[in-house]
């Protein structure tokens, strides 16, 4: 049973509410975590909690306990001439020394862009159908 300090290997999808599949890992290589440590989550990890081998369940996680909630200061607008030519347009995502997630270009403005530090999930609530595939 999963508990704390629980080294677990999990199966799962995760897709958002309006059915499109963001992150699957069926058929692949398990997601392996420690329980209680803050490696997955904290929506998901506390709805794992209790948990066996062979167990299934299908989870909601409220963006606030997910990627957390859309942070309006995490938008910065910068000198368009800062982005590489085949990154100048909105949706396009980048990537920076010391910042984990990627960045999407939110707005072009003429000479600035908009980008969005936000996690690409940030103010999104997932559903996740995982299923306990070890527990150790």
């Amino acid at each position: 049973m999963i508990q704390s300090g629980s080294k677990v290997s999990i199966e799962y999808t995760l897709t958002l509410d309006d059915g499109s599949k963001v992150d699957s890992n069926v058929g692949g290589e398990p997601l392996v975590y420690t329980q209680g440590e803050g490696q997955i989550i904290r929506g998901l990890e506390s709805e794992m909690e209790g948990m066996a081998i062979g167990d299934e369940k299908r989870v909601r996680v409220e963006a606030k306990d997910g990627y957390g909630e859309v942070d309006p200061e995490a938008l910065r607008e910068i000198d368009t001439e800062q982005v590489p030519e085949d990154a100048r347009q909105v949706g396009a995502m980048l990537m920076a020394q010391g910042h984990g997630a990627p960045i999407r270009v939110a707005e072009l403005r003429g000479e600035t862009i908009v980008l969005d530090f936000n996690h690409p999930l940030a103010g999104k609530d997932l559903n996740f159908a995982v299923k306990v595939l070890t527990v150790e």
